[in-house]
This record gives structure tokens, C-alpha cells and sequence, in this order.
């Protein structure tokens, strides 16, 4: 594929998407195919329709978080190449390919940008080839790889990105997942210190806070059913990944309300329950 680097083969795309496979456990619901169903994607199973509609009759509103979600990565990933003139973005927790994906929004505006997404879900991985396009200019690649392991993420990832030039990287929806608050920032805080000086941290997270207790609802019952388990945090709790950064206007805010496209009320978006930030590392 263009712009994917070589290396020693290790099985053909086929063979990899044939394990990948054989590890998906498709009687217990998992949050990516979840994700998946309320983008209107079709790579999950009736288990996951089925907690996904139950979230909905707990909190109607939960399809809105997913589509704010992706919007906030279309707007994060469009500043910053367009704007800032990042070229090169390490996207953790990939999720499923669907329309917009950072390296479809990145080489759209700089076709000679350079993308590595990682995940270690394998239904992502089975389908990750989706994902592997490219401008002949740039690059991509996939990593399956664990959040919990940013040592490998950082090596495998420099076979495609040079780490001594500003990178974005990219953590939507994936620390989360991390439930000790300690070590989630310890990885956050790796991952930040691997790349330079005007380099950037685009993070969102599922908060709990006054007046969206339908998410506590919603996370609990996605708790006792599906996997990975997560983990709320406040927004004061999400600000700290970005100790030591320059968060960008308008801060720690609802996804919905990351830059968003003019209202035709003149009214700012409905808050969802997904906060966000981008920080500029100094």
C-alpha cells in the first residue's frame, strides 16, 4: 500500500486478519462495535446492538456522544494540520475504521502526512487494512498494540514517524480504559515526553458531572455486560493529562463544544458527556 514502510514479513494482511478473527469474542458486547452500531457502521454483532439499544433506553442521547466524538477528531486533526502545520499524528485507540479517519482528514489537507494508528481490539485489527491507505506522499501504518505498553507503542511507531519532528497524539476515547488514575497519567505523561517541542495532546474521556447522571447510568449498566470496563472521571480529574501543556481555547470542554460549526440559533451545542482539550507541548 502507498507509503507503508517495509519490513520482514510476518504473514500475509490475510492470515493476519484470519487470527485477528479467531481472538473476537462475539457473545459479550465490546465498546469499539458499540461505537461502531451508533455510527451507523456495520462491523459489529447482535450482542452489541442489543446493549447498545439498552444504553439508548437509559440515555437516549448516547448516539450524539459518538457522533460529537468523531466530530471534535475532525476539527482537532483539521486545526492542527491546517492551521498549525502538524504533519505527522499517532492515533491510540483507533477504534473501526469509518468516514474521517484522521489520516483521510490529515492528507486531505497535507497529502505528505504521516499517520500510525494503534489498537489492540481484534475486530480493529481483522478489519485495519481499511486503514492502511494512503497519499503515495505520506504514510500509514497499524500497531496492535496496548495503551498499557507505551514502550512498544513509541518503538514500532518510530518505524513510520520521525519522534525528534512535532507529532499529535491522538488518545479519543481510550484512556478511560486505564482505570488507575496514577498510572494513566504516568502513560499520558510518557507518551508526551517521547515527542518534541510544539508537539500536541488531543484527549477525550467520558465524564461524570452535575446534571448528567444518565451517563452514570448508562456507564453502570455498560459495566456489568460488555468490555473493556470503564471509567468516568471529572473534568477536573480529565485537565491533569494536560499538566505541563498549553491547552488551547475554549479548554477542557464537552466534545460538542470543541469549535464547533455555527449553531442556526446562535446557541452553543448541547453538552454531551465526553469532555476534550488539545495541549500544546511548550
Amino acid at each position: 500500500m502507498a507509503g507503508i514502510p517495509t519490513s520482514e514479513p510476518t504473514g500475509s494482511p490475510e492470515d493476519a486478519a484470519d487470527a485477528a478473527h479467531s481472538r473476537i469474542d462475539t457473545t459479550v458486547a465490546h465498546s469499539a462495535r458499540i461505537w461502531d452500531y451508533w455510527l451507523g457502521g456495520k462491523n459489529h454483532y447482535g450482542v452489541d446492538q442489543a446493549a447498545g439499544d439498552h444504553i439508548r433506553t437509559i440515555h437516549p442521547g448516547i448516539t450524539d456522544y459518538a457522533r460529537a466524538d468523531r466530530a471534535f477528531l475532525g476539527r482537532a486533526v483539521t486545526h492542527l494540520t491546517g492551521e498549525v502545520g502538524i504533519r505527522q499524528f499517532l492515533d491510540i485507540g483507533t477504534g473501526l475504521p469509518t468516514t474521517d479517519n484522521t489520516h483521510e482528514v490529515a492528507q486531505r489537507i497535507a497529502p505528505e502526512s504521516r499517520i500510525v494508528y494503534t489498537d489492540n481490539d481484534p475486530i480493529v485489527l481483522a478489519h485495519a487494512r481499511a486503514l492502511l491507505t494512503s497519499t503515495p506522499e505520506g504514510a500509514t501504518d497499524y500497531l496492535d498494540a496496548d495503551l498499557h505498553d507505551p514502550d512498544t507503542i513509541l518503538r514500532e511507531a518510530a518505524r513510520t514517524l520521525d519522534l525528534t519532528r512535532p507529532t499529535a497524539v491522538m488518545l479519543l476515547g481510550i484512556v478511560m480504559f486505564v482505570h488507575d488514575d496514577d498510572r494513566a497519567r504516568a502513560i499520558v505523561r510518557q507518551l508526551m515526553d517521547a515527542v518534541p517541542s510544539g508537539s500536541y495532546l488531543v484527549l477525550s474521556h467520558t465524564v461524570t458531572a452535575p446534571g448528567m447522571e444518565h451517563m452514570d447510568a448508562a456507564v453502570e449498566y455498560w459495566n456489568s455486560v460488555g468490555t473493556p470496563k470503564l471509567l468516568q472521571r471529572t473534568p477536573g480529574e480529565i485537565a491533569r493529562f494536560f499538566d505541563g501543556l498549553e491547552v488551547l481555547e475554549p479548554g477542557i470542554v464537552s466534545c460538542s463544544r470543541w469549535r464547533p460549526e455555527p449553531t442556526p440559533t446562535g446557541e452553543p451545542p448541547e453538552e454531551v458527556a465526553l469532555y476534550c482539550g488539545v495541549g500544546r507541548k511548550p
